[in-house]
């Protein structure tokens, strides 16, 4: 039994009792419907009493237990998913994994700077002798050996663009700047009476906000002729208009008049200054932020975050705002030259921080990450390069006998690189670790030592084991899912529909590593856009296409065609809510109408009770301790912190009267713990919520609770609500669907249901384009835009365009071979 991890008798969520035997230090797959109860088995299950054990171990009492008769044969675990936590836009791949701090340091002590002075080229100091200590200061200074010019020593610090010492003072160390484009806000041609002159002066609040300014120029004496073009206005007008009355502005025009005190006197904030104000409460994101205002690389460091004199030191003829924008690869290149070319004395005082670097480096593009650059933000990375990243992290470690569990490693991942990043997984479990995946490719399946079917559906169809063994001995399995679909694995036969003749055309894109590519899109089709991981597809939809309606945009020339539809609608991977309060029913809109259900009941007239005493969000009829959440959280110190069910409405989320209301024999928190398909059956009646949840179960989400928070959704499933919903709202709109991945966490029985719901929206008169690896949603597709050859600097080039059929026979094509 010491071979095997042992499961006996497991109910968490979905789960019947489930036992299994899971093999040690093997890679070994766990697989099965999406919602079949793969991930409560190995997270909410496995993981969590792995966790328990070890820190029981260590005296810490009083964290749950799961739903489970036994479990032996545990080890220390390992999870790595899929959630991007760190929002922070100042965090990079360098500051992440800590190699921009060994390239500081590097630069600390090889750096060449010219004296500002002389011009003279300074080398590094290595004799403390030559280093003058400012007393009663952390700063230290040097001479110029030429001209003698003192100035101050250069620390680590300042090569970090997040400290003032090194920062770009006009970005912060941001590399770009917000601004207003003033050409939308203020409409040249007309008279401040007109409506519009001041764009979003509108009706009464405009007519308002003119009075007032005419009272400011009045108090000033420079009275507003009637019918003066805002572009005829003198400059003392337009800083009272632009800037108001408190601004430096109008007091260098206006030395000797203190600003008026009243609104009728002309007190008046300034167009341009509110703006500022309301863009800095609501931290940038509102509809004028979105409308007026607009990012650009910052006109002093150009991007480079650093000041003048940090960006503008060498170490081998390279600064640090060059070596952060190189790829990975091209970084690793340049720090095994430095090993080559440093005389001993210099290569001594930097040898730790090059070693990192290069271990680092060799890990990060063992895993398919090479095209990546330090200087990449976090925030815009995909689930699956965040997991990969963090996977690098462990690819060179010591330990032996851990349980390694892994959520859908390959997301993101492009056929081509999948095999690389097995041959990485096995290297883990050869140390003699156990390396569990949750996993839907086929590909992976094909390389496991043993796989674990789970099923045969979702939600209460599922969790039982249907099938175990390898991927060969699974197909001849008569209950497991995954081996039927392999046995019954038909090619799609489809005719490729031709559009209606029109397209979306991208003119000459750059951004990235786009190498100035032009392409047409055609309207009315299922598209698909492919590569390797960091061949350009991103870059060319999410930083282009979904940008052609901007009034400023930089790195393409221009997007035409999108006047043919009403709206565009980008669904990305991105969290849906990062409040745990937000939860499908009321996603979706259908909780507000089961409150009013539940109000409506004899029970609750009876007892005063109306439809807000049913809402867990607001208080009146949700239990206090836990705020109608369940649960309370427990600070664990250095641990994440644990959920508790909450010991006074024992996770039932409402007070008792509220409780004791039932609608068919159910109370609104039975609701909220049941599924969207229990749901369907219980509200048949209720046409506006049965039309809601029918649509869910269609696209393969019936098995998610009501009031399952949207935190805990993986990006597929969110991805998959959004498009619901804007389903639901769609009326008679001609849309275009951006769509980013759509098939993760699917397995292949499920992305043959997502296949036939974007094929419904194409047919009803809308044009979908999706970023997409899966062979089987390509092959489902009308068009495919391959970029490539490669990621990175070697990506980014039209490679074929045309029908899944026709990108088979070209050679060029990775996507074609695989397909």
């Amino acid at each position: 039994m010491k071979d095997v991890i042992l499961v006996k008798g497991a109910r968490e969520n979905n789960l019947k009792g489930l036992s299994v035997s899971i093999p040690k230090n093997k890679l070994v797959v766990f697989t099965g419907p999406s919602g079949s109860g793969k991930s409560t088995l190995a997270m909410d299950t496995l993981f969590k009493e792995c966790q328990r054990q070890y820190l029981e171990s260590m005296g810490l009492q009083g964290i749950n237990k799961p739903k489970v008769d036994l479990m032996s044969g545990l080890s220390p675990a390992i999870s790595i998913n899929q959630q991007i936590t760190n929002r922070n836009p100042r965090s990079t791949v360098g500051t992440v994994t800590d190699m921009y701090t060994s390239l500081r340091m590097v630069f600390e002590k090889l750096g060449k700077r010219l004296c500002p002075d002389c011009s003279h080229e300074i080398d590094p100091t290595f004799h403390e002798e030559d280093i003058e200590k400012e007393e009663g200061s952390y700063k230290e200074y040097i001479h110029c050996p030429n001209c003698h010019h003192r100035m101050e020593r250069l620390t680590r610090t300042h090569f970090s663009y997040n400290k003032t010492e090194g920062a770009c003072p006009t970005c912060k160390g941001l590399g770009e700047t917000v601004n207003i484009h003033l050409e939308s806000v203020f409409h040249q041609q007309l008279p401040i009476e007109e409506e519009g002159a001041v764009d979003f002066w509108k009706g009464r609040y405009g007519d308002y906000m003119v009075s007032v300014v005419k009272n400011a120029m009045d108090y000033y004496g420079v009275p507003l002729e009637k019918g003066l073009r805002l572009k005829d206005y003198s400059p003392e007008q337009k800083a009272i208009l632009y800037y108001g009355v408190e601004s430096d502005e109008v007091k260098g025009h206006f030395p000797d008049i203190l600003p008026p005190k009243t609104v009728e006197k002309g007190k008046f904030e300034g167009v341009l200054t509110g703006m500022w104000r309301r863009f800095a409460e609501k931290s940038g994101s509102s509809s004028e932020a979105e409308e007026y205002f607009y990012t650009q690389v910052c006109p002093d460091c150009e991007g480079d975050r650093l000041n003048k004199v940090s960006r503008n030191v060498t170490v081998e003829g390279m600064t640090i705002p060059m070596l952060v924008n190189c790829s990975l690869e091209e970084l690793l290149n340049w720090t095994l030259k430095l090993e080559k070319v440093l005389i001993q004395e210099s290569y001594k005082l930097v040898e730790t921080f090059i070693q990192d670097l290069n271990t680092k480096l060799a890990r990060i593009i063992k895993i398919g990450l090479g095209y990546l650059t330090l200087d990449r933000q976090v925030i815009t990375l995909s689930g699956g390069e965040a997991q990969r990243l963090r996977l690098s992290a462990l690819l060179d470690s010591a330990l032996t006998g851990v349980l390694y569990i892994m959520d859908e490693p390959t997301v993101g991942l492009h056929p081509k690189d999948t095999l690389g990043l097995v041959s990485v997984l096995k290297g883990l479990r050869d140390l003699g670790n156990t390396v569990l995946l949750i996993e839907h490719d086929v590909d992976v399946m094909k390389e496991a030592d043993y796989i674990i079917d789970i099923g045969p559906g979702a939600g209460n169809l599922g969790g039982t084991v249907v099938g175990q063994g390898t991927l060969q001995e699974l197909v001849n399995q008569e209950d497991s899912v995954t081996g039927r679909f392999l046995r019954e694995e038909v090619e799609i036969n489809k005719t490729c529909r031709e559009g209606t003749g029109e397209g979306i055309t991208v003119h000459h894109a750059t951004i990235h590593n786009l190498k100035n590519i032009t392409v047409t899109i055609p309207i009315g089709c299922l598209t698909a856009v492919t590569g390797v991981s960091g061949s350009g597809k991103s870059s060319l939809v999410f930083d282009v296409l979904a940008k052609g309606y901007d009034k400023i945009h930089e790195g393409f020339e221009s997007v035409t065609g999108l006047h043919h539809f009403d709206q565009m609608i980008t669904v990305g991977q991105s969290p849906l809510s990062r409040m745990k309060r937000s939860n499908i029913a009321t996603y979706i809109d259908v909780f507000t109408h089961i409150r009013n259900i539940f109000a409506k009941e004899r029970a609750a007239k009876e007892r005063g009770l109306t439809a807000k005493h049913f809402s867990f969000n607001t208080v009146g009829g949700r239990c206090e301790n836990c705020q109608g959440l369940g649960y309370v959280t427990t600070n664990m110190l250095f641990f994440p912190d644990l959920e508790v069910v909450c010991p006074v409405c024992h996770g039932k989320r409402f007070q008792k009267d509220v409780l004791s209301v039932q609608y068919k024999g159910l109370t609104v928190n039975d609701i909220l713990e049941s599924s969207i398909l229990d749901c369907l059956a219980i509200f048949e009646e209720e046409k506006k919520v049965r039309e809601v949840l029918e649509l869910l179960v269609e696209i393969g989400l019936g098995y998610l609770k009501m009031g399952q928070s949207l935190t805990t959704l993986s990006g597929g499933e969110g991805q998959r609500l959004k498009l619901a919903k804007e389903l639901i709202k769609q009326g008679n709109k001609r849309s275009l669907y951006l769509l980013d991945e759509p098939t993760t966490g699917l397995h292949p029985n499920d992305v043959t249901q997502l296949l036939k719901l974007l094929n419904r929206l194409v047919d009803a008169g809308n044009t979908i384009i999706m970023v997409e690896h899966n062979s089987q949603m390509i092959k489902g597709a009308d068009w495919i835009i391959d970029l490539g050859p490669e990621g990175g600097d070697k990506g980014g080039q039209l490679i074929a365009e045309g029908t899944p059929d026709s990108l088979i026979t070209c050679n060029k094509s990775y996507t074609g071979q695989y397909l």
